[in-house]
C-alpha cells in the first residue's frame, strides 16, 4: 500500500491473465494445473481490488479464440470456471461485489451458465465493485456485433445516418457498461492486447508484467497501479 496513492486510483482495471501454461511447463505439470494455480491468483487479486477500492475489474477469462485449444484443456477450463463460481458465490454476495459477464455466453456449457446466470442476477444489487468476466469474448467480435445492431436500426428506420457516431457505437459495446478501462495489465511478458477491450482501450494506460499469472502477487498489482499513477493522462490534449 505504500507504493500507491489512494486518492488517484484507476476506476476500472482490465486484466489479461497470461502465463498459466508456461508456469505448468516449467514444473513439468499438465497445463490444467497451471490453470488451477491461475484460479488461485484470481481469488487473490479480486479480493485485493475490492479491498483497495477499485470500482470495476474486468478479467479476460476465456477468449473466442480459446475454443480452438485442445478439447481436454477447454473442458478443464470450463470445470475450473464452474468451480470458481460455486466456491466464490458466498464471498461475492457477502462483500458487495456485482458479477457481470460479457462475450458470446450462449457458447458456454450449460453447466457453467447454470451457475453464472443466477450469480449475476443475485449480485445485481451489490455496488462495492463490479467484477466482469470476459467469457467466449473477443473485442473485434463485440464491435462487429454493435455495428450490426446500428446497421439494423438504420435499415429499419429507427435511427438516422447522422446518429451513428463513436458515442452511439460505444453505448452498444457490452464491455463498456462499466466505463472505459483506465488501466490494462497483462502478465506473462507478452506486449499485446490480444483482442481484449479494443474499443475501450483507446486511452487506457497499459502495464506489461513479466510475471506469469499464477505468480502475480499483491505487490505486483500495487506496482502496476503505481506505474499508472506516475503517468500523465492527456487524452490527446495538451496539459496546461
Amino acid at each position: 500500500m505504500t507504493l500507491i496513492d489512494a486518492r488517484n486510483m484507476p476506476r476500472h482495471v482490465g486484466l489479461i491473465m497470461d502465463g498459466n501454461g508456461r508456469w505448468a511447463s516449467q514444473r513439468n505439470e499438465p497445463r490444467s494445473e497451471g490453470h488451477r494455480a491461475g484460479s488461485r491468483s484470481v481469488r487473490r487479486i479480486v479480493r485485493l481490488a475490492r479491498r483497495i477500492g477499485i470500482e470495476a475489474l474486468t478479467l479476460y477469462a476465456f477468449s473466442q479464440q480459446n475454443w480452438a485449444r485442445p478439447d481436454d484443456e477447454v473442458t478443464a477450463l470450463m470445470v475450473l470456471l464452474q468451480e470458481y463460481l460455486l466456491s466464490e458465490r458466498v464471498e461475492i454476495l457477502g462483500n458487495g461485489i456485482r458479477l457481470a459477464a460479457v462475450g458470446e455466453l450462449a457458447e458456454l456449457p450449460a453447466s457453467v451458465r447454470e451457475v453464472l446466470e443466477p450469480l449475476c442476477r443475485d449480485s445485481q444489487p451489490n455496488d462495492r465493485m463490479t467484477l466482469t468476466l470476459a467469457l467466449s469474448y473477443g473485442g473485434q467480435e463485440e464491435i462487429a456485433a454493435a455495428a450490426r445492431g446500428l446497421a439494423k436500426d438504420y435499415a429499419e428506420g429507427r435511427i438516422q445516418l447522422e446518429d451513428i457516431d463513436a458515442s452511439a457505437l460505444g453505448k452498444r459495446i457490452p464491455s463498456q457498461r462499466v466505463g472505459q478501462p483506465d488501466l490494462i495489465i497483462r502478465t506473462g511478458g507478452e506486449t499485446r492486447l490480444s483482442n481484449f477491450l479494443l474499443y475501450g482501450s483507446a486511452y487506457a494506460e497499459l502495464f506489461f508484467s513479466e510475471r506469469l499469472w499464477p505468480e502475480f502477487s499483491e505487490e505486483d498489482f500495487f506496482t502496476a497501479i503505481a506505474s499508472y499513477q506516475g503517468r500523465q493522462r492527456r487524452f490527446g490534449q495538451l496539459v496546461t
